[in-house]
């Protein structure tokens, strides 16, 4: 029993070290930019039954790469974003050129031809099940998509959201297809088949009520006080929410990675997106540990004997990738109808990615006995070649912007004397262009700092005149609805302006605007908001409106860890500086002594403009002590 222990010990320090040392390695070669996840699948392969054979096989690895491999999947689910699914209409364009019908299309030309191609591959012999093969040539990794697009912010403009919605459904529509596939190879069309349906129904029942049910001022103060008073609650929760799913598929018969990926689906409904620390948690138990070991444990179990057993099935491997690329990139073709070909091209590599949702596919179809070993190996070939080459090209086709500067100075669009005057005081701290369609004069004491734009501020040409390239915010104040709603779109589409602010009397444009991550700002209510602030808290009121040179306001996102968890009162900031408010998710607060900070909790800050400085930076910087 010992000697079978220290065996054991010994296959899984080698599993752990080598997990460790991949993404140092992967850190080293960044010119070649090898994804972590190759490395490990390369290193498996190395040390497994296709190398150096220095793994034995055994219950315990087994299980952690099992564990590994449903907890891969539950971050997969975590990854969605439903609110993408939900994108309002621009009602003036025609709706293939919208990113959800347009990556809706994107997705269901790449199913038929994938199931086209399983069709084709059974006819060769090479699989005995044309439909599971097409899901498994469908798959896109969000896990890629999400990284690359963040990387050329591209995440917010028309062509990432279009790209993303695409991935997003490569992995939930392919993934609900192929349990239902697996359903009918295992249990035959039986009334088995309804409990898929089942489960089905209890997640869309979670997704109606969900977000609203954990909006609930009752609910939100008991979690709240939960989170406060018992050790990391959010990720016990979450596990059992995990387990919870995987167990309810496994009774009903499902695959148990539909269990855990519809759970991390609703954890990702129920919680801020922006908020994320617990997903940092998660990331650090599933990619510190139990994820690593499912890949390197493919590695471990890839089959080179069996692929490199004939000629025929050494081919295999370039035709599989062929058909992976073919099919992505003639599928991309549809993004021609919004975009141009550099676009379009790019869009067709990066989609062309595939890695956790294949390689599970895959696995589950060896076990079914629906392909053989030797294909298995060539399915796990084309994910680790896919994955590297993808953003590759991707780059190749699309190449990153220069790293830009930070962003600073103000952009303010409208030809009423309320711009003007807003111009006028907004340069007493940054540079300010004013975009009217007529010539506006300038008090004197903002002439210097405030430059004037004559032109139409929906044309591109003159929000780079006006410096969007560089600009931090822009703020329009037209009193045509429709005609900020395109402004505020070309900021934030065609510029990546990320402070976008415009004013709107009633709601026909609020939901365009938010999807966008515009702030609106809603006259009647501002006027009535400042009335009963002059009203009821004259001295604070005086301090927020009287601009003087001695009183400055800010704002910064805690991420110092030093101050995670503990009350105000404990803490000292540099001179005079106060926090006057706390935004934390969708909770506004108003702090005393007894508050308790929590990273990522936006704080509103008050002070003399050398100390304000001072704390801003020591909030918003990681590790910093005071």
């Amino acid at each position: 029993m010992e000697a079978h222990n220290e065996e054991i010990l010994a296959s899984l320090l080698l599993i752990t070290f080598l997990a460790a040392l991949v993404p140092m390695l992967a850190m080293r070669l960044r010119r070649v930019r090898i994804p972590v996840v190759v490395g490990e699948i390369v290193v498996g392969i190395l040390i497994g039954r296709s190398g150096l054979n220095l793994i034995e096989p055994n219950a315990i690895l087994d299980f952690l790469a099992w564990f590994g491999f449903i907890f891969l999947m539950f971050i997969s689910g975590l990854e969605l974003d439903f609110d993408l699914l939900s994108l309002p209409r621009d009602e003036e364009e025609h709706p293939l050129r919208q990113p959800l019908p347009l990556a809706l299309l994107v997705f269901l030309l790449t199913l038929v031809m994938g199931l086209v191609a399983g069709m084709l591959l059974e006819r060769a012999g090479e699989v005995e099940d044309p439909f599971l093969m097409g899901l498994i040539l469908s798959t896109t990794s969000l896990g890629v998509v999400v990284p690359v697009l963040k990387e050329q912010h591209l995440i917010t403009s028309r062509f990432g959201q279009t790209l993303l919605i695409s991935a997003l459904l490569a992995d939930f529509v392919t993934l609900l297809l192929f349990s239902l596939d697996v359903a009918l190879i295992s249990s035959g069309l039986t009334l088995d088949l309804l409990l898929l349906l089942v489960l089905l129904a209890v997640f869309g029942v979670f997704v109606r009520t969900g977000r609203g049910v954990s909006r609930l001022p009752f609910i939100r103060r008991l979690t709240e006080e939960i989170a406060e008073a018992t050790a990391q609650i959010e990720v016990r929760g979450s596990f059992a929410l995990m387990v919870a799913w995987a167990a309810l598929a496994s009774v009903m018969g499902v695959e148990v990675i539909l269990g855990a990926f519809l759970a991390g689906a609703i954890l990702s409904l129920i919680t801020d997106r922006h908020e994320s620390v617990l997903r940092e948690k998660l990331d650090a138990f599933g990619f510190g540990f139990f994820i690593p070991i499912f890949f390197i444990m493919v590695g471990v179990n890839f089959d080179a004997g069996a692929l490199a057993a004939s000629r025929e099935r050494v081919l295999l491997v370039p035709l599989l990738l062929l058909i992976a690329f073919g099919i992505k990139f003639v599928a991309a073709l549809v993004l021609r109808l919004q975009f141009d070909w550099r676009e379009t091209l790019a869009g067709g590599a990066l989609l062309s990615a595939r890695l956790s949702l294949i390689i599970a596919a895959s696995a589950i179809a060896l076990d079914l006995h629906v392909i053989d070993s030797a294909m298995n190996s060539a399915i796990i070939l084309v994910a680790l070649v896919t994955v590297t080459l993808a953003p590759v090209g991707f780059h190749k086709v699309l190449p990153p912007q220069p790293a830009a500067v930070a962003r600073s100075g103000f952009i303010v669009v409208g030809s009423r004397e309320m711009a003007a005057l807003l111009a006028r005081r907004l340069a007493v701290a940054e540079p300010v262009s004013l975009i009217s369609r007529r010539r506006m004069r300038i008090a004197p004491e903002g002439n210097g700092r405030v430059r004037c734009i004559v032109g139409d501020a929906t044309d591109p040409e003159t929000l780079r005149r006006a410096g969007a390239e560089s600009a931090g915010t822009l703020i329009a104040l037209s009193l045509d609805a429709h005609f900020n709603e395109k402004v505020c779109r070309l900021a934030a589409e065609r510029f990546g302006i990320e402070r976008i602010i415009t004013w709107a009397e009633n709601g026909q444009h609020l939901s365009a605007l938010e999807a966008l991550g515009v702030k609106v700002v809603r006259p009647q209510l501002a006027t009535l908001l400042t009335l009963e602030g002059a009203a009821r808290f004259p001295d604070a009121f005086d301090i927020l409106t009287h601009q003087a040179e001695d009183i400055e306001v800010g704002e910064a996102v805690l991420r110092n860890r030093a101050y995670h968890r503990r009350a105000l009162r404990e803490i000292h900031l540099p001179g005079d500086v106060l926090v006057v408010g706390i935004r934390r998710g969708d909770k506004r607060i108003v702090p005393h002594g007894d508050t308790t900070l929590q990273i990522g909790d936006l704080l509103m800050l008050v002070g003399m403009p050398h100390h304000l400085a001072e704390a801003l930076d020591l909030v918003q910087t990681p590790g910093h002590s005071g």
